[in-house]
């Protein structure tokens, strides 16, 4: 899952691969704007076919709790 956000993150909203970590924040170290994390969002649940929970998706920080999102909502 982590390479696959990743590659997303590099192709989709052109984020440098180097600055992309699991523990990289979104908004802090990725600089990500309120209306690229509601890009990110948008991607991420076309990309895997899930609707993120608009309160759920205010306590994503960081690139692992997007992932361990998804997981979730996948699973």
């Amino acid at each position: 899952m982590y390479e696959e956000l990743k590659k997303l993150l590099v192709e989709e909203m052109q984020i440098e691969e180097e600055k992309i970590t699991p523990e990289a924040e979104l908004v802090n170290d990725l600089g990500f704007n309120s209306l690229e994390l509601a890009e990110l969002v948008i991607h991420c649940e076309e990309t895997y076919d899930v609707e993120f929970d608009e309160e759920e998706a205010k306590n994503l920080v960081t690139v692992n709790d997007v992932i361990k999102y998804l997981e979730e909502l996948i699973a």
